[in-house]
C-alpha cells in the first residue's frame, strides 16, 4: 500500500513532468473516477507507466513493471518511490499475478501492458494472456491506452525541448465469461479483443502484429460509423 512519502513523491514527479513533458489526455473522460479497473496499454518507452500513472489525479493506482528495470538504477528509483508490482517476464509470476488481483479487489486501478516487452519499433508486438486472465479473475472492466511520443525523450531533452506526449483512452468494456471448456481459445480471442482495443486508438502506422485482424477492422468500422 502506497505511503504518505509515496504520495509526495508522486506530487513531486507530477511538477517536474510538467517542466519537461507537454502532455496531452484525450479521452480522460471515458475513465472510471471510482471504483476498480484494469488500464491495458502499448508500451515503447520506459516512461510510459509512470506518465500514465500521473495522468489521473486519483492516488489508488499501480502499474506492472518488468524486474528487468530494477538493472537501471534511475528507473529503479523512479519506479519504486511511485509504487509499482515487479514482475518477471521469463516465468509465470504468480505472485505479482496475486499481488494485482488483491489491489484490484481494493477498488485500485491496476496497469499493465500486454505485449510483456517494450516494443522497439514503436509497433504493437504479439499480446500476452496476462491481462485477459487478470480481468477474469478479477471481474473489473478494462480500459485500453495508447501511449505516443514517449519514446523521443532523449532526442527532445538533448535539444533543450518538452516531450510532446500523447494519452489517449478508450471506452471501458468487460471480456465475456470464460468458459467452462476451451480456455485456450477464449485466451486468444480475449487477448486479440484487448490488443485491438488498443490499436485502435493508435496510428497505423503503430498497428503492427494487428495490422491486418479482422476485429481491428471492426473496431474502426464502429468507431467511424
Amino acid at each position: 500500500m502506497k505511503t504518505t512519502n509515496n504520495k509526495r513523491i508522486m506530487s513531486f514527479i507530477r511538477w517536474v513532468a510538467k517542466l519537461i513533458v507537454r502532455l496531452e489526455i484525450i479521452g480522460y473522460d471515458l475513465i472510471p473516477q471510482n471504483g476498480a479497473f484494469l488500464v491495458t496499454t502499448s508500451h515503447i518507452s520506459r516512461l510510459d507507466t509512470p506518465l500514465l500513472m500521473i495522468s489521473t489525479p486519483r492516488e489508488d493506482v499501480i502499474g506492472l513493471v518488468a524486474r528487468d528495470y530494477q538493472k537501471r538504477s534511475l528507473f529503479k528509483w523512479l519506479l519504486n518511490a511511485i509504487g509499482v508490482i515487479w514482475v518477471s517476464r521469463d516465468e509465470t509470476d504468480f505472485a505479482a499475478f496475486r499481488e494485482a488481483v488483491s489491489y484490484l479487489n481494493k477498488g485500485w486501478i491496476v496497469g499493465i501492458a500486454p505485449e510483456g516487452t517494450r516494443s522497439r519499433d514503436q509497433k504493437l508486438l504479439e499480446g500476452k494472456s496476462g491481462a485477459a486472465l487478470l480481468a477474469q479473475k478479477a471481474k473489473v472492466p478494462i480500459v485500453p491506452a495508447a501511449v505516443t511520443g514517449s519514446a523521443d525523450m532523449l532526442n527532445r531533452l538533448l535539444k533543450f525541448k518538452k516531450m510532446r506526449v500523447q494519452i489517449r483512452f478508450g471506452k471501458a468494456y468487460y471480456l465475456p465469461e470464460m468458459p467452462n471448456q476451451d480456455h485456450k481459445e477464449w485466451l486468444k480471442q480475449s487477448t486479440d479483443e484487448i490488443m485491438c482495443r488498443i490499436a485502435v486508438l493508435l496510428p497505423e502506422k503503430h498497428w503492427g502484429f494487428y495490422a491486418e485482424s479482422p476485429r481491428l477492422k471492426e473496431l474502426l468500422e464502429e468507431k467511424i460509423h
